[in-house]
Formats: structure tokens, C-alpha cells, sequence
């Protein structure tokens, strides 16, 4: 049993460094522990420089809160924006997770993905939970293209799958 707490207290801090909590508002009153809310949170791309995507969710709170085994809802949003002068691709770009967190004890958690469109030039992040039984079909996306009306804003850091 000690063991089985121990795994999910370390599953819930497991990307607990990768955002940063911009703030919260609170949406029903709870007796017992924090009340429920929608947080914000901000969370950098770890393989580019000069994006940071801010992702809004709702957040169940009470007792159940308090012991870790509360079901937050499915629903989130994000919205990524330039925060350089340029933004810096640091690594060859493929399909992948740059953030996920826990949305309940172990069946579900809320995932950011990033994809990129090489054909439009543009970043798109997309925000959307799964859980084991049966999925969820909300979702959210943001996108920011390399090529704007100052220019090309992206700028790759490595040629050929190596970096410079």
C-alpha cells in the first residue's frame, strides 16, 4: 500500500516543474478544502525558444482534492504566443507531448501536443484529455505561423537532425 502511494504522489509531481500557475478563479464554493476553479497556467516549449502557450482548466476541489483522488473535468483551452523577437526551433520538430498533467488518480490526464505544419510554416499546440475508458473529444488549439508580416519569425537552431 505504501508503495502504491508513493507512485502516485511521484505520478502527480511528475511534471510539476514544466508550468508555471499564472492564477485561478474560483467557480463553486467548497466547505471542506479549496473550492472548485479554472487555473492558467503557462508552460514553455522545451525544444523551442520564445513560445510559451498558456492553458486554462477546470479544477476540482474539496475534500476529495485534499486526499489526490478528485476527476477533474475535460475540458481545457490553450492559446500559444510569441514571447522573443524570434523564436528559436532547437530540434528537428515531430509530433509530441511538451506538457501533460493528471486530471484524476490514474485514469485520466490533460495533454498538451505539439505539431508542426511544415507545408503552412506554423506551430500548432493542442490541448485535450484522455482517459482509458472512453476518451474525450474536447479539445482546444493554437497555432503560430513562422511566417508573419514582419517577416520569418522561426528560426532553426540545428541543420539536418543535428544541432549547431
Amino acid at each position: 500500500m505504501k508503495k502504491f502511494i508513493l507512485a502516485a504522489i511521484l505520478a502527480a509531481f511528475a511534471f510539476a516543474g514544466d508550468y508555471e500557475l499564472v492564477g485561478s478563479v474560483n467557480t463553486s464554493f467548497r466547505i471542506f478544502g479549496k473550492d472548485d476553479r479554472i487555473e492558467v497556467i503557462a508552460v514553455k516549449d522545451p525544444k523551442i525558444d520564445g513560445v510559451t502557450c498558456y492553458v486554462s482548466y477546470a479544477k476540482k476541489g474539496g475534500a476529495k482534492e485534499i486526499i489526490g483522488v478528485e476527476e477533474d473535468r475535460s475540458e481545457a483551452s490553450v492559446s500559444c504566443v510569441q514571447t522573443a523577437p524570434k523564436i528559436i526551433i532547437k530540434e528537428e520538430l515531430k509530433k509530441e507531448d511538451i506538457f501533460e498533467k493528471r486530471s484524476s488518480l490514474i485514469f485520466k490526464k490533460t495533454h498538451v501536443v505539439r505539431l508542426y505544419d511544415a507545408v503552412q510554416g506554423s506551430l500548432i499546440y493542442l490541448v485535450y484529455s484522455d482517459k482509458v475508458i472512453d476518451g474525450s473529444p474536447n479539445n482546444s488549439i493554437s497555432a503560430i505561423p513562422c511566417r508573419q508580416a514582419v517577416g520569418d519569425v522561426c528560426e532553426l537552431a540545428y541543420t539536418q537532425g543535428k544541432k549547431q
